[in-house]
């Protein structure tokens, strides 16, 4: 199976994927899939759990198209979601396929996405939903994230966790939906995948009018043209591109190592930020023991790279609960 690259310059596809599925025996899947990803070059995270798959992967055209394949024969996953980007060099470490409680954590064991989730928004009827004044707009996303770019007039939740989006909106539910008839409430994320389980968990608490992004906002940047945008930012992915923008082009925020949130050019000029160490984000969170041990691991990683090996202590960057947002 051969697939179209959406930036035909770009050496390396990267596929962020997801689909809610049931699994019965997900951890006889693991090795199937680790052993073809291995053999085919591609690196990543994948996660795969009763509910279903989720993850980014990067590689060859040739060798990600065997592995979407070999996904969509999968049970339940023919209509596997996956966005298509591009990099300039191969943005993970390794491969790792990880068996989950949850493909995406919520903690909220009741919710089934399969069951039931809001009404999805294409990505070019999106601008007129959250342009509407009677629209609630939320970004799903963490702190972090939100901080590199979001919507215009999204409402950040500033939670440090997709876990503790239940406990922020049952806290503010009265302050954000008054106490008559809840208005429309639209909420997106980076690949669509927590707004499957955002928009399920609103309409177990009652919340009808409930709008997603389809596609999430990498299917948004991808096919809205920046003229007609009302993207402000750029967009954290969960790999060495850190973000990306408009046409899915690499952003240009760096990843602090120690911390893994982006670091901005404005960051990096700041006596707080040491590569591979510190940024101002971090540094007050951290020993002067913690940025040692950090400080000899980042030589050692140079010292490797100068050899052209890839040092063993290297890390994924991403949050490996939510590979593909």
């Amino acid at each position: 199976m051969q697939i179209p690259h959406p930036e035909s310059n770009a050496p390396v596809c990267v596929a962020a994927l997801y689909r809610f599925a049931p699994f019965e025996d997900f951890a006889g899947l693991r090795d199937p899939l680790l052993d073809l990803c291995t053999r085919e070059g591609i690196r990543g995270t994948l996660l795969l759990a009763a509910e279903g798959i989720n993850g980014t992967i990067a590689g060859s055209r040739e060798g990600i198209g065997k592995v979407l394949e070999h996904i969509r024969a999968l049970p339940g996953c023919a209509d596997l979601d996956v966005k298509l980007s591009g990099a300039s060099a191969m943005p993970f470490h390794r491969m790792k396929v990880r068996l989950k409680r949850e493909i995406v954590t919520m903690g909220q064991p009741d919710i089934d996405p399969l069951a039931s989730v809001g009404t999805y928004v294409e990505p070019q009827d999106w601008n007129a939903l959250i342009a509407d004044p009677g629209t609630i707009v939320i970004d799903t996303r963490n702190d972090y994230e939100v901080a590199v770019g979001t919507f215009e007039r999204a409402i950040d939740p500033k939670t440090a966790s997709f876990r503790d989006f239940p406990e922020w909106f049952r806290a503010e539910r009265e302050r954000l939906l008054g106490t008559g008839t809840p208005p429309k409430v639209a909420m997106f994320c980076t690949g669509g995948i927590r707004c499957e389980k955002s928009t399920a968990f609103l309409k177990q608490e009652g919340i009808e009018e409930v709008y997603h992004l389809k596609g999430g906002i990498l299917k948004y940047l991808e096919t809205v043209p920046e003229e007609e945008s009302l993207w402000r930012g750029e967009c954290f992915v969960f790999d060495q591109r850190v973000t990306i923008g408009h046409g899915l082009v690499e952003g240009s925020y760096e990843l602090c190592h120690a911390c893994r949130r982006p670091v901005s050019a404005e960051d990096q000029a700041s006596p707080l930020y040491e590569e591979g160490v510190s940024c101002p984000a971090c540094y007050g969170e951290r020993t002067d023991e913690q940025r040692a041990s950090y400080r000899e691991r980042h030589r050692q990683e140079l010292l490797a790279a100068q050899r052209g090996e890839t040092h063993v202590g290297a890390r994924y960057v991403g949050n490996t609960d939510d590979p593909a947002g």
